[in-house]
């Protein structure tokens, strides 16, 4: 029997990837370096910028694209000479902080239209258990007329990957493959292992693979959300958090988590697809929503700690200059979705705070149409408050020196990552 992997490999069957962002992106790359891959993102601008070797989430370099065989494409028409579809779109939640499936559904919808008798489609998106087969397949059935297992095939392999982490990429993490049937998972499998040096687990179930994948960020949330829980004691304690964890890391099996502001597309978002989905079988997670609640709050229980401060030293609130350096949800990206650290400015502004924002790596405008925020690209000023909310690199190689040179009297250090402990001598020093 002729397999879809043996298509893959004979060249009779082609590899297309829906969703060229972070997660797609890098896919794409990968397995054009063994085979004929199509790249599809239904942005024409971003496949502009791909065709001329440039990555729009400045994750990978020219480079990278070297050696690729990929087609980038915007046409729903070169999606048709594919056959192994692989969706890699954003799935993030609504205002309400519930899942919004908008970009999965109508990536699906896409493929739907396309989807030939014996074509897989294989989905990375995270989501919670369930999705795949109960919110993808309808639609892919409806509209292609054909019918799921007998006449197309479905898996789900959870992406992995960690933005700004140039040793845990792509190939070299372990990854989780599931099929609907037998078959599949077998050819879904041995397809990844083109790329996978790292390994391949097969999941026994498309559910399993989903649950496991999204309880992932979900134990990361809750381990953090129990730090800034930590971190809310001590400081009434006027213990020291860092230190804390640094001497309870002296033993061997103690978990290695942080407090700080919990942003993103992941770890922030993950928890409350989980959350959702167990309302439905009657249950209400209490550990996973606790964790949201302590997580989400962060922003306002910093503002609030800072201002306290800054009353304590008779600052006028009205005259009072704060710089918050870094803006993007983690260290080293530019990616700037679900960024607590705009929460953070936002709340010092209501207390009518003058802010000025800096970041290494955000792009500007990026950053004026998320969160009409315009970025300075130095300091310009004096300020009362200095806050280091992402540790970027070129952070990290300051000393206070250079901090003093723009701070006012009596200024604050607001350390968030603690990455300045007993380097801050002359300013009055803060972290979580």
């Amino acid at each position: 029997m002729i397999t879809m992997y043996n298509k893959i490999i004979s060249g009779d069957a082609k590899i297309a990837v829906i969703g060229l962002g972070y997660v797609g992106l890098p896919i794409a790359l990968e397995f054009a370096k063994k085979v004929p891959v199509i790249g599809f993102d239904i942005k024409p601008d971003r496949i502009e910028l791909m065709k001329k070797h440039i990555d729009p989430s400045k994750e990978l370099e020219s480079k990278d694209f070297e050696g690729a065989n990929i087609e980038f494409t915007y046409e729903l028409d070169d999606l048709r000479k594919a056959n192994f579809y692989i969706v890699a779109v954003p799935t993030p939640i609504d205002e309400f902080k519930q899942p919004d499936l908008k970009p999965l559904l109508s990536a699906t919808d896409t493929v739907s239209k396309v989807l030939k008798e014996g074509d897989y489609v294989v989905f990375e998106s995270t989501v919670y258990p369930g999705c795949t087969e109960e919110d993808c397949v309808p639609i892919l059935e409806r509209n292609s007329g054909l019918k799921f297992v007998d006449d197309f095939k479905v898996g789900f392999s959870p992406e992995r990957i960690n933005p700004g982490d140039k040793t845990h990429t792509l190939t070299k993490i372990t990854k989780v493959v599931s099929g609907c049937d037998a078959e599949s998972l077998q050819s879904i499998a041995q397809t990844y292992e083109l790329i996978i040096t790292a390994g391949i687990h097969r999941a026994s179930s498309i559910k399993v693979a989903e649950a496991a994948k999204i309880i992932e960020n979900t134990q990361r949330d809750i381990n953090i959300a129990f730090m800034n829980e930590l971190s809310m004691i001590f400081d009434k304690m006027k213990i020291n958090t860092y230190e804390v964890l640094e001497a309870a890391r002296t033993k061997w099996n103690f978990l290695n988590f942080f407090p700080g502001l919990v942003g993103g597309h992941c770890i922030g978002v993950d928890p409350y697809y989980l959350s959702y989905k167990a309302k439905e079988y009657g249950f209400h997670a209490q550990i996973i929503n606790a964790g949201r609640s302590i997580n989400d709050n962060m922003a306002p229980y910093i503002s609030s700690q800072i201002v306290k401060k800054l009353l304590a030293e008779k600052k006028n609130l009205n005259e009072t200059k704060a710089l918050v350096l870094g803006i993007t949800f983690k260290e080293n990206v530019s990616d700037i979705r679900n960024s607590k650290v705009a929460d953070l400015i936002s709340e010092l502004q209501s207390y009518t705070i003058q802010v000025d924002v800096t970041d290494a790596y955000a792009e500007p405008n990026d950053v004026l149409h998320e969160y009409a925020i315009s970025l300075i690209s130095e300091p310009k000023q004096k300020y009362d408050v200095i806050i280091l909310a992402v540790s970027h690199q070129q952070y990290l190689d300051l000393d206070e020196t250079y901090f003093l040179n723009f701070a006012n009297e009596n200024a604050l250090f607001v350390d968030i990552k603690g990455v300045f402990k007993n380097k801050i001598k002359t300013l009055k020093y803060w972290s979580l």
